[in-house]
C-alpha cells in the first residue's frame, strides 16, 4: 500500500436505487488521525463499514492494513480496532468481564491479557471501577472502555464511528486526549463525527456531503480554501429584541440583504448570530457595519472579526455543492 494505513479508490456502495457513497478516494498514512466529517446521513457510516469489512462495496477498491477490503474481510477485522456508534458493551457485565470476553474473542491468553488489561485501564483512568457493573457507569465512562475493548489485542488501525455522540462536553475532551495519545505512539485513528470543532484535532479532514468526498485537507487548507476573506460575527439587537428579531424573520431579511451589498461574499445565520464574510479588495469593515445598520432597521448591532471554523468550512462547501438533500430518506444504512 506504499506506506498508506488505508487506501480507498472509487469506492461506492448502493443500497438498491439510493447510493449512499458515491466513488470515494483517499489515502490515510500510518499514526494519522484522520477526520470523516459529515452530517447525519453523509454516507460516512456506510464507508466505514465498508473499511472495516462490515460491509461489501458495490464498486471500487480498498486496501486496509495490507488486505483487501472486498476478498480478505476477516483478515482486516482482525487487523483492526473498531468502536461503533452504539457501544457493544454488555451492560450486565462488570468492566474486568467485558474486557475478559472480548479478550478471549480475539484469542489472547489470559496472562497476556490481564497485563494489557491493566494497561489500558490505567491509562484510560478505569482501574478504580474495574469490578463495577457497566450499566452502572455514566456515558463518558462507558466510552473510554468501549475504546479499551477496541484496542486490546493492539491494532495499528482505530475505527471509531461517532465515538462522542451524545457524551457530556468534558467527557468529550478527554475522550480526544486519548485519540491523540494513540497517534503520537503511532496508531493510526479513522474517526467520523458531526462534531465540527473536535475535528480540529485531526491532521486531515474528509468532508462527506450526500455520499460524496467533497473536500478533503488539513483544517488550515480547508478554511484557506473554502472560506477565503474576511469573517464577521454579527448580533443584531440585545435581550429580548435579540430574540424577536431572530424569531420574527427579522435576521434572514436583513441578511438577504447584506449578501447583495458590494463585496460580501456570503452571509449565514449561524447559532444566535450571523456570520458575514466579505472580500477585502472589494470592500471594508466599515462599509459592512454601514451596511448592516442600515439593513438593521434601528435594531442595535456588533460586528466583531473572528477566525473561521470548520463549521464555516461546511456550510460554505455544502452551499457550493448539492446541498445536503434529504438526510431522512437515507435511514441508518448511511
Amino acid at each position: 500500500m506504499n506506506g498508506h494505513a488505508i487506501e480507498s479508490r472509487g469506492l461506492t456502495r448502493r443500497f438498491g436505487d439510493f447510493i449512499a457513497v458515491k466513488e470515494v478516494s483517499f489515502d490515510v498514512e500510518r499514526g494519522e488521525i484522520f477526520g470523516y466529517l459529515g452530517a447525519n446521513g453523509a454516507g460516512k457510516s456506510t464507508t466505514i463499514r465498508m473499511l472495516c469489512g462490515l460491509l461489501a462495496p458495490s464498486a471500487g477498491d480498498a486496501r486496509v492494513a495490507d488486505h483487501d477490503v472486498a476478498s480478505e474481510p476477516e483478515a482486516v477485522k482482525r487487523a483492526i480496532g473498531y468502536m461503533s456508534q452504539r457501544f457493544s458493551l454488555y451492560m450486565d457485565l462488570t468492566v474486568a468481564e467485558n474486557l475478559d470476553f472480548f479478550g478471549g474473542a480475539y484469542g489472547l491468553g489470559r496472562r497476556a491479557l490481564r497485563r494489557r488489561v491493566d494497561e489500558l485501564l490505567e491509562r484510560v483512568d478505569l482501574t478504580a471501577q474495574r469490578d463495577v457493573r457497566t450499566g452502572d457507569l455514566p456515558g463518558g465512562l462507558r466510552q473510554r472502555l468501549a475504546l479499551v475493548s477496541a484496542l486490546l489485542h493492539e491494532p495499528r488501525i482505530v475505527f471509531l464511528d461517532e465515538p462522542t455522540a451524545g457524551v457530556a462536553p468534558a467527557a468529550r475532551r478527554t475522550f480526544w486526549r486519548l485519540i491523540r495519545e494513540l497517534a503520537a505512539d503511532g496508531t493510526t485513528v479513522f474517526v467520523t463525527t458531526h462534531y465540527m470543532d473536535e475535528a480540529e484535532y485531526c491532521h486531515r479532514i474528509g468532508l462527506m456531503v450526500d455520499g460524496d468526498l467533497r473536500a478533503l485537507d488539513t483544517p488550515a487548507a480547508l478554511k484557506a480554501t473554502h472560506v477565503p476573506g474576511e469573517l464577521y460575527a454579527l448580533h443584531v439587537g440585545d435581550g429580548e429584541d435579540a430574540g424577536e428579531h431572530r424569531a420574527g424573520g427579522a435576521l434572514a431579511e436583513l441578511l438577504a440583504k447584506l449578501a447583495a451589498a458590494p463585496g460580501v461574499i456570503d452571509a449565514q445565520p449561524f447559532g444566535a448570530a450571523a456570520h458575514v464574510r466579505i472580500d477585502p479588495a472589494r470592500t471594508s469593515f466599515e462599509a459592512l457595519r454601514a451596511a448592516a445598520t442600515a439593513a438593521a432597521g434601528g435594531h442595535p448591532i456588533e460586528l466583531s472579526r473572528i477566525a473561521p471554523t470548520l463549521e464555516d468550512v461546511f456550510l460554505a462547501v455544502v452551499e457550493g455543492g448539492h446541498g445536503d438533500g434529504d438526510a431522512s430518506a437515507k435511514g441508518s444504512e448511511s
